[in-house]
């Protein structure tokens, strides 16, 4: 029987062998994250954007607009609530139950996330109300005047 001697590696094919692996280990990471974030991804529709290009039912997206005057109309169990949110050009039913952030009142703008169960009717599973650059919270009251103490 013959001895087969192994010859050593060289350090160049080495770091070229560890490159490669390197390379395919974050391939590998890349897409994995990517179909893991695949279902969680949600796309941002305006009322305008569902009348003009349609929507996909059943599937979770955003919806964000405007919430319209006067047509918050809460139900009898306190926490369900329906509402219209509007862009200027569409509007949108919107039917949420659970408790609604602070700043979520007619004429502001909101964040919806949910499904669509008909090209204008949606179902919230999350409220976001969104606030204009003035907003201050309630506890600081008046702006506090910066500068000199005279």
């Amino acid at each position: 029987m013959k001895a087969v001697s192994k010859a050593p590696i060289k350090a160049k094919h080495q770091r070229l062998v560890l490159a490669l692996l390197a390379v395919v280990a974050l391939l590998g990471a890349v897409l994995l994250a990517m179909s893991a974030l695949k279902d969680q991804a949600a796309y941002f529709y305006a009322p305008g954007d569902v009348k003009r290009l349609g929507v996909p039912l059943d599937k979770p997206v955003r919806l964000g607009g405007m919430v319209a005057a006067h047509s918050i109309v809460k139900a009898a169990d306190g926490v369900t609530i329906t509402f219209i949110v509007e862009d200027g050009i569409s509007t949108v039913k919107v039917h949420y139950t659970g408790i609604t952030p602070d700043l979520f009142r007619e004429n502001a703008g909101v964040i919806a996330e949910g499904r669509f169960t008909a090209p204008d009717q949606f179902t919230a599973t999350t409220i976001l109300a969104k606030h204009d650059e003035k907003y201050m919270p309630p506890q600081m009251g008046q702006k506090p005047k910066i500068g000199r103490v005279e």
